[in-house]
């Protein structure tokens, strides 16, 4: 197994981590629309709330590994060519920046395995890598379906000697669907959608030594949030560049990224009959962030070692106007500034069949104090079999979104608290894998526990409303195992995971919005040869046990566990163009995904059908 930190292109290094890879048909042949629809076949992966960032809020796509659940803020680092996707501000992820199509592979690392990422990889981390440039290739593409969904995107390249250059454009209006129940909807009750746009271009220089990447990405998106008057919209860019040389003995690497964000959201109060509602308040949340690092690797051999440094600098504001009658009364204004620095070095040593693992992180998170990060595995392989356990610790500081900015979700209000500590966790694991040709297996189990962990507590539950904050909860453990599977049968593919995570507080309720039981089942049937065009046809399931909306684990907040079809069919027209469809929630299921205190739902039966063309011009 192998993991990756991407500062030009990738690090690896043998690994006594669960790792799940996916490659470019593992990618596309998912029926969702964004990338984390996709990845939810990954055994743990999960957001807060059960949503598709398809009609969820922002505020809400924090990811989660391992049922250590989120809260809005991820869990988990999440890296596109190297560069953190987390939002600089609340630690959120745009899952709309990302074209699926131009992904080349995936990596899911379950567990912080490894020193050399440090904040926000308490569950572990996400790499995405973009498809390398090619000669003169272009690819245009356009999706249709029910919702009133439409998807046009497009992606070029072109690579000459040294120089490669590259880039796309993805833009998407959907409608969307009501996040209540129709029969207990009211007039003001109005689908949740999303419009945006973004876009990619990089350059490449390579020689044989050095290599030199550009890369600029935006966002431009709107969202309405279920009322006239909830909506939210967010416009933001990163610039980012790496740089990496090859002295013969050792490899130097730097890699530097800016980001500027503006986040804006309305919030309003709803009448019982939620036949009308009242704007209570608007918000706006400037945010910048820059970041860098840089590493130097010695040349592969029985003792490999990485050593590096990285900085990241955060600065936000939400300013929040609170309109009472209709007119603007007063003014809430909480922010700052976060400087974490890190310094680390990871290795492994070979002796024989055994290889062992060792990594030291130095966190330096600014006001919330300084963390060490140490690390420590082994791996042991005997023909097509390999064990492996690890142990480490790792930490999440506050995001800036915690500490000052308040968030409304129906009648129930999250506070901020700018007292919040750091969170801390150890933990260990172990597993045992077989790799065969047609058939593979991984299977292992964890123990974690968590100190400080940050939770929405409830303070206050009524008729009028639920008040929330964001507070340290004394500890936490998780408890699981995990199961993947893998069988091949000619033309045929079967794949099959499992999750049991038991998290529990110390006080033995349930961490609100993680599942105990996670599931997902799927089998491809894929003909492809010199004299047929390729069909692919996958259908797939993923299930998920109940959960809590809430800390206390009331009965009223339960919400029920879920199975759910999907289905996934791509003929190849010829001449590089193919056809798609793709259906989610095939049976049309009712999900719960939450309560404010006002039960929401998750999407209905989706459907898009789509032709794409991808070839050389």
């Amino acid at each position: 197994m192998r993991t990756s930190v991407t500062v030009f292109e990738r690090i690896e290094q043998e690994s006594p981590a669960a790792i799940t890879t996916l490659d470019k048909l593992d990618v596309q042949k998912a029926p969702g629309i964004n990338l984390d629809d996709r990845l939810r076949m990954v055994p743990g992966f999960s957001l807060f709330r059960r949503n598709s960032s398809l009609t969820a809020n922002p505020t809400t796509q924090g990811v989660s590994l391992r049922g250590l659940g989120s809260t809005g803020a991820s869990r988990t680092l999440v890296l596109w060519d190297g560069v953190p996707l987390n939002d600089p501000f609340g630690g959120w992820i745009y899952w709309t920046r990302v074209p699926a199509e131009e992904i080349e592979r995936a990596e899911v690392t379950r567990g912080a395995t490894t020193s050399l990422f440090g904040d926000r990889t308490m569950s572990g981390s996400v790499a995405l890598f973009t498809r390398p440039a090619e000669a003169l290739r272009l690819s245009l593409g356009m999706e249709g379906g029910n919702l009133g969904t439409w998807q046009p995107s497009a992606g070029f390249s072109h690579s000459k000697g040294k120089l490669g250059v590259s880039g796309f454009f993805r833009a998407l209006d959907t409608d969307g669907f009501l996040i209540v129940p129709s029969e207990r909807a009211g007039k003001v009750d109005t689908p949740a959608g999303v419009r945006f746009v973004a876009g990619a271009t990089k350059i490449d220089y390579a020689t044989a030594r050095q290599r030199v990447s550009l890369k600029l990405d935006i966002l431009a998106e709107e969202r309405a949030n279920g009322t006239p008057l909830q909506t939210n919209s967010t416009s933001l860019g990163t610039l980012s560049g790496n740089y990496s040389i090859d002295f013969g003995a050792a490899n130097l690497g730097l890699t530097g990224y800016h980001t500027r964000e503006q986040y804006h959201q309305s919030f309003s109060t709803l009448a019982a009959d939620r036949n009308s509602e009242r704007l209570t308040s608007y918000q706006s949340v400037p945010s910048t962030a820059f970041g860098g690092g840089g590493y130097l690797k010695g040349k592969p051999g029985r003792i490999n070692w990485t050593v590096g440094s990285d900085v990241q600098n955060v600065d936000g504001v939400s300013n929040e106007t609170v309109i009472t009658n209709g007119l603007p009364t007063g003014l809430r204004v909480g922010g700052g500034t976060q400087t974490q620095r890190g310094l680390f070095g990871q290795g492994d040593a070979k002796l024989g069949k055994l290889q062992l693992f060792f990594g030291s992180r130095e966190q330096f998170a600014g006001r919330a104090g300084n963390f060490y990060q140490p690390s420590g595995g082994l791996a042991y392989g005997q023909g097509k079999w390999r064990a492996r356990a690890s142990a480490y610790r790792s930490f999440r500081a506050p995001t800036l979104n915690e500490l000052y900015r308040e968030f409304r979700a129906g009648t129930t209000t999250t506070q901020a608290n700018a007292d919040l500590r750091p969170e801390k966790l150890w933990a260990v694991e172990t597993g045992l894998d077989y790799h065969a040709e047609t058939f593979t297996v991984r299977a292992g189990g964890f123990y974690k526990e968590v100190t400080n962990l940050i939770t929405n507590v409830t303070l206050s539950s009524s008729a009028a409303g639920i008040v929330r904050q964001r507070r340290n909860a004394a500890s936490a453990t998780v408890r699981g195992i995990e199961a993947e599977m893998e069988k091949r049968v000619k033309q045929l593919r079967f794949e099959a995971s499992y999750l049991l995570a038991d998290s529990r507080f110390a006080t033995h309720e349930r961490l609100p919005q993680v599942p105990k039981h996670q599931g997902s089942a799927q089998a491809t049937w894929y003909r492809a040869s010199a004299t047929k065009y390729a069909t692919l046809v996958t259908l797939g399931m993923r299930t998920t046990g109940l959960q809590f909306e809430d800390d206390r684990n009331t009965p009223a907040q339960l919400l029920p566990g879920y199975a759910l079809l999907q289905l996934t069919a791509r003929q190849e027209l010829g001449r590089g163009l193919r056809a798609t469809i793709a259906v989610e929630n095939l049976a049309g299921r009712r999900i719960l995904t939450g309560y404010t205190p006002f039960p929401q739902t998750g999407g209905p039966l989706m459907f898009r059908i789509g032709l794409r063309w991808d070839g050389r011009i």
